[in-house]
């Protein structure tokens, strides 16, 4: 069994508790994710089945999109409505208001990863120190955010809904809490549902249940997604059969031999087959093609 899916993740879930869940439902032990979602958030969770968890690691499209909603007026240890409040005021932001500080936080930027997250500091989480009472020092992050959308706001109640279109590594109760702090009175996400990972979208994604009767009527592998599509916007080389065993044996292949060249970054490396064999990139230099990663989804 090799493949992915993408699973509609249920609130009050890790990331962890799901691939628990299904080790169970499908009776397959090596399962793996692409990118950790808290307990309160919903949405698409790609799990890797099998062999596919080679991939986990190497994906070419980290870009996410997500809808949150947010509270105006809070402020919380977690930066999420379910944590301790450290601070409250009444708030009285404007739409007009929130545009404009929602639009400066559009592009490049650096982000403070929050303590309670699965960003690890000398191997430990930072939620194990947080759970402890500590606070440590951490870097800034480089994050990008592509796109903010306003869904809703309603001045009355001091909420907000947005959509956001961001690079991998972003923190969405960050990016919230970040956006109170300019406001002057504070806020914090209370729901965060994720709409797209990994090229994935919430369309494609199924429930628990859907899978626990896919198990029932023995279709599950049919609905595994091959590796193959996440490598689908990477310049792709194929190897005849000679070049194919070299490749899988470890042996570098000279560029200028075969005509190889001008292509930077990473390449997709397939069989004449179509089958996926691992992610490579030239080196000009060394006139090598050099393995980044070898799948060998046959085996």
């Amino acid at each position: 069994m090799s493949g992915i899916l993408p699973v509609k993740k249920p609130q009050g879930f890790t990331s962890f508790d799901v691939i628990g869940k299904l080790r169970g439902v499908t009776k397959t032990r090596k399962i793996g994710h692409s990118g950790t979602l808290d307990p309160m958030a919903t949405g698409v969770l790609p799990l890797f089945f099998g062999g596919a968890t080679k991939c986990c690691d190497i994906l070419p499209n980290g870009d996410k999109k997500y809808v949150a909603d947010l509270k105006f007026g809070i402020v919380t240890d977690t930066q999420d409505t379910t944590g301790k409040i450290l601070s409250e005021c009444e708030s009285h932001v404007t739409k007009t208001d929130f545009i404009a500080v929602m639009e400066g936080f559009i592009g490049k930027q650096l982000q403070l990863p929050p303590m309670y997250s699965a960003v690890k500091i000398n191997g430990r989480p930072l939620y194990d120190l947080a759970r402890e009472g500590k606070t440590v020092e951490r870097a800034q992050k480089e994050i990008e955010v592509y796109e903010i959308n306003l869904l809703d706001f309603d001045e009355h109640a001091q909420t907000a809904r947005i959509e956001v279109s961001c690079g991998k590594g972003t923190f969405i109760r960050t990016l919230i809490n970040d956006m109170g702090e300019k406001l002057g009175c504070g806020a914090a996400m209370s729901s965060l549902e994720r709409t797209a990972a990994c090229g994935f979208d919430i369309s494609e994604c199924y429930t628990i249940s859907e899978i626990e009767e896919m198990m029932k009527e023995g279709t599950f592998e049919q609905h595994l997604i091959p590796i193959e599509r996440l490598f689908e916007s990477l310049p792709r080389l194929v190897l005849d059969d000679f070049d194919k065993r070299l490749y899988r044996s470890g042996v570098p292949l000279e560029l200028q031999k075969r005509g190889w060249g001008g292509i930077e970054g990473d390449i997709a490396v397939f069989d004449e087959s179509g089958m996926l064999l691992g992610l490579s990139y030239m080196d000009e230099e060394a006139n090598e093609l050099k393995l980044k990663k070898m799948l060998n989804t046959d085996k």
